[in-house]
């Protein structure tokens, strides 16, 4: 499945070919406008404006993945409000000077608005949402030998299409701009095994890793140590 825009609709592309037109509606942050969203309007506007996205494209991925559950954590392991994966986590909190907790609402709604400003640079606007949802590395996966896409996925754009409504105009606004992380306070250094890690990269690990990280979680660690940054895939969606 591919999203593409045509003209005034997206047209989402199946893995077996066929293709159904979306409209888009002309939403905006009030169509979106929710109890469980509307807690965090200063934390999204934040995030818009810091990594030149519209607000109801944030707000709306964040309705989706968690429907403002701050305290959310997915059968895979995704965390917190837009729904973050662990070692995704540790290395957004260290490239955008964010905290340690993947559970706090402001440092979460930015990290998840990093992210997806990431994947619209990346793969544009045909991609981004998909890329999101499934990772990067399975997005170029099905980019590159036409592997279908898992139909969680085919939903979870689907769905973010209608709420998002992304108009041509409004992208190539966005395509020029360009964020830049905040200057980092804390000298990398080189880990043994190749991995770049700072003071910041082993305080997410080191929260995550400790009970009161997830008080919820009986003691399961969702991250591995410092010496094993990365965890293996277990699932057809990449751990993203």
């Amino acid at each position: 499945m591919a999203v593409r825009l045509v003209g005034t609709a997206l047209v989402l592309q199946l893995s077996s070919g066929a293709l159904a037109e979306t409209p888009i509606p002309a939403l905006g942050v009030h169509s979106l406008s929710s109890p469980h969203t509307d807690l965090y309007t200063a934390f999204l506007i934040e995030a818009s404006r810091r990594f030149a996205l519209p607000e109801h494209w944030v707000r709306a991925v964040l309705q989706v993945e968690s429907n403002g559950n701050a305290g959310a954590v997915s059968s895979r392991g995704a965390l917190g409000l837009m729904q973050i994966m662990p070692q995704t986590w540790v290395e957004l909190s260290t490239r955008y000077d964010l905290g340690a907790n993947p559970f706090d609402p402001h440092d979460n709604i930015l990290a998840g608005a990093a992210y997806l400003r990431e994947m619209l640079d990346r793969f544009g606007p045909e991609g981004f949402l998909a890329a999101y949802n499934v990772g990067p590395k399975r997005y170029e996966t099905y980019l590159s030998t036409g592997r279908p896409l898992p139909l969680e996925t085919t939903i979870y754009v689907a769905r973010l299409v209608r709420l998002i409504g992304i108009k041509q105009h409004e992208y190539a606004a966005l395509a020029i701009r360009q964020t830049v992380p905040k200057q980092q306070g804390a000298l990398f250094f080189d880990r043994s095994d190749g991995a770049w890690v700072n003071a910041r990269s082993t305080s997410a690990l080191g929260f995550m890793n400790s009970p009161k990280g997830f008080p919820n979680m009986n003691g399961l660690a969702l991250v591995p140590g410092v010496s094993q940054l990365f965890v293996q895939q277990s699932t057809e969606a990449e751990l993203r």
